[in-house]
């Protein structure tokens, strides 16, 4: 009896520090991971799932399966300014990054990145890749290693521009037959490496698909044709994705990693044309213009066992939405003083709720935005557009309209454009289009040169930094 006393005692004791001791409690979850994988100038017309019609991505695919797809994910028309908007989760009028030239403007005294907000809920973070239209280096906006290269599309050190990358600060000389695009992703690897015990995140902005487009490792020696040496960057680009995904199962963090894949702006001029959906069908727009898929990109979210897989959404997003979505997804806080224009969409990303934050988007390059619900949009010119046939057409409406919806949904789009006034925030100081100033002009030459016109400077040629 004495003895069914005294283990009676212990057991109440071992309950009793098993309640007391926090260290015995049921430790909580680890933070995600978070990877945003950032391909440049590629549009939906060059992704299988979005119905690509010339280009296969079976691994972007495999990653739209396994969690979200966006049909409605607004970045900029341009590098540069979907790349701030991304990062600060602010509109190009507040941070003045209204076009490739005015990334000087962004200052680390004025602006906080996503790895300023993530690292004090401990979170080490990494930049791979294209920074060439912001400023300073990655490090002096937060992130803890990066690995950068100059201009925009280099792949070989043949490439003008192209010796050499830099490395935490130090240039690193790309020697011949090195291929950039599977260095970045040598330095990747070795950064998941290195803090798979601690939640990272990597802003992954890639080289592919932006011009200067050269044969990759993949293409068969003696091939001529210039689209499929383009279909080969895409096909190389989503193998490198498999590649990734693959290494984060064999580091069993899959299941911890929220994967993000998304295009900065629309396809390049040289490209979109045949870069048709479902059949053959024309896409309105493409990068540089204002037009539907200037700035509507593919977006991919995945993250096992907590994104719903196979999803589709219609709802609207903005890139300014995925810095508080991140922070809140890591358990960060923004700061109270950081004015945000982006909205959290957490809620709906990992599928507890259905009330989607956003009922429109806001799209800005050089002197020119508009306002965007599902069926209309509204420009800075009051020019109004029908878009429920978007993305393939989106037809002016009358101002004489008797249609009660469009005269409600113009009602509706004018008061929000007056209230964001973005006139009155920092305006555009080049010509307008958002291009950079020097390739501007190289357009304009080249097409004075050949029939004494002047072109459209949506049109203009991707040059070495667009």
């Amino acid at each position: 009896m004495r003895m069914n006393r005294t283990l009676s005692l212990l057991l109440a004791f071992a309950l009793l520090v098993l309640l007391l001791n926090p260290v015995a409690k049921a430790a909580p979850p680890s933070k995600p991971n978070i990877i945003f994988i950032l391909a440049d100038d590629l549009g939906i017309g060059n992704v299988g799932c979005y119905g690509a019609d010339n280009f296969k991505t079976p691994n972007l695919d495999r990653l739209a399966q396994s969690g979200i797809r966006f049909e409605h994910c607004y970045a900029a028309p341009l590098c540069g300014p979907s790349r701030a908007l991304l990062l600060t989760g602010r509109y190009a009028y507040h941070t003045g990054m209204t076009g490739n030239d005015s990334g000087p403007l962004i200052k680390p005294e004025n602006e906080t990145m996503i790895p300023k907000i993530l690292k004090p809920a401990g979170y080490v973070t990494a930049m791979c890749g294209k920074w060439s239209q912001l400023p300073l280096q990655p490090s002096h906006f937060g992130f803890d290693e990066y690995l950068r290269f100059n201009g925009s599309g280099k792949y070989w050190n043949t490439q003008a521009g192209n010796k050499a990358y830099t490395l935490n600060g130090k240039d690193v000389p790309l020697k011949d037959g090195e291929y950039l695009p599977d260095t970045m992703q040598k330095f990747v690897f070795s950064f998941i490496e290195h803090h798979k015990d601690q939640p990272f995140y990597i802003h992954y902005a890639i080289s592919h698909v932006h011009a200067e487009i050269l044969p990759t490792p993949d293409t068969a020696p003696g091939t001529t044709d210039h689209f499929k040496i383009y279909q080969d960057n895409v096909t190389y680009m989503d193998k490198l994705i498999g590649k990734l995904l693959a290494e984060l199962d064999r580091l069993k963090l899959r299941d911890n990693t929220l994967i993000v894949f998304a295009g900065d702006n629309g396809t390049a001029q040289g490209y979109a044309a045949r870069c048709t959906i479902n059949g053959g069908k024309a896409l309105s727009g493409k990068k540089g213009e204002m037009l539907e898929c200037g700035a509507l990109v593919p977006c991919l979210a995945s993250w096992a066992g907590k994104v719903p897989a196979g999803k589709v959404t219609p709802n609207l997003i903005s890139f300014a939405d995925f810095l508080p979505t991140f922070a809140e997804v890591a358990g960060a806080t923004v700061p109270p003083s950081l004015v945000l224009d982006g909205k959290t969409f957490a809620p709906q990303l990992l599928g507890k709720s259905d009330a989607w934050p956003r009922d429109w988007i806001f799209v800005e390059l050089g002197q020119h935005w508009y306002d965007r619900e599902m069926n209309w949009k509204l420009n800075e010119s009051a020019e109004f557009f029908d878009m429920k046939n978007a993305p393939y057409a989106e037809p002016l409406v009358s101002t004489n309209t008797q249609d009660p919806a469009a005269i409600a949904g113009r009602a509706r789009l004018q008061a929000i454009l007056a209230q964001l006034n973005p006139a009155g925030g920092i305006m555009d100081p080049g010509d307008g289009s958002g291009r950079h100033a020097n390739n501007v002009k190289r357009a304009a030459k080249k097409a004075k040169k050949k029939n004494g016109a002047s072109p459209d400077k949506s049109e203009t040629v991707n040059g070495p930094n667009d």
